[in-house]
């Protein structure tokens, strides 16, 4: 009985180990593009593919990134832009997931199956009859047209639906019983309980909007509606040449926010996509 007990141990020793190994493994493989990107963006141009240990350090490069285009008018309209989009996701995504929630009505089940259709959509299928409406409209070559497809998040109402669901019925009657209106008790009582899947959500949706590239690129005209991600171009037009020491270290000033947020508050991040459930 202690040899096989011992065998077992030893196979799930081995498998603990292949499993570490493996995840070493992928983490140096993820990370190798940015440590290249840090020792081109910290070196001369001569030495961006040249891996010499006393290679000079300079600044040079963000200083020339930095002047080669407007990144001031590129981080407050990325800024904007995201703040826009997360807002009005949380405000329409609350009351829909709400009424999914806890609301019985005709047709509720085909409705709640037609949101989390979009979750199966790929949205670069949309982006001519998406531009096509915000011509009509008149919104293209804006911040909120850049926005506007993403209002409606169903990731997000599955999520919240999910969670309000979660939420004991007793709470909700307690607060009738103390006179709370429907907008009372989900502000008061929904809300606070499911602040682990509002910072979830928020920080997947801060994430993808300011790394996404082809709508904005679409969409955007001009300078002053054009966020990081489409500014970031710039580095590798013809007219400019390619320096790649100049190119990483525009995408570290563009990556930057996300990954010193992403460093001071990691423990909070994790924490938040255990709570939610996010995997």
């Amino acid at each position: 009985m202690s040899s096989i007990t011992t065998t077992r141990y030893n196979r799930l020793d081995e498998r603990n180990w292949l499993e570490t190994l493996g995840a070493w493994v992928l983490g140096l493989v993820w990370i190798m593009p940015l440590l290249y990107a840090l020792w081109a963006a910290f070196h001369p141009s001569e030495f961006a593919t040249q891996f010499v240990l006393t290679a000079p350090l300079t600044l040079d490069n963000f200083y020339a990134a930095w002047n080669a285009a407007p990144f001031p008018i590129y981080y407050i309209n990325t800024v904007l832009l995201v703040l826009i989009i997360l807002s009005i996701q949380l405000v329409l995504c609350t009351l829909a997931a709400y009424a999914f929630a806890r609301y019985e009505f005709a047709g509720k089940n085909i409705l709640f199956s037609l949101v989390l259709v979009q979750l199966m959509v790929m949205p670069e299928i949309l982006i001519i009859r998406n531009y096509q409406t915000l011509s009509t409209l008149g919104f293209v070559d804006t911040l909120f047209g850049i926005g506007l497809p993403y209002f409606a998040s169903a990731f997000a109402i599955f999520l919240l639906r999910q969670t309000f669901k979660t939420i004991p019925q007793e709470l909700v009657e307690a607060a009738q019983m103390e006179g709370a209106s429907t907008l009372q008790i989900l502000r008061h009582v929904y809300i606070p309980l499911a602040k682990p899947t509002y910072l979830a959500f928020s920080l997947v949706s801060i994430s993808h909007h300011w790394n996404n590239f082809l709508w904005p690129l679409v969409v955007s005209n001009s300078v002053e509606s054009r966020p990081l991600t489409v500014g970031l171009q710039v580095f590798s037009s013809s007219d400019q040449g390619i320096d790649w020491s100049i190119i990483t270290a525009a995408t570290l000033l563009t990556a930057a926010p996300l990954l010193i947020g992403f460093l001071i508050f990691q423990r909070q991040f994790v924490q938040s996509f255990m709570r939610a459930g996010i995997k």
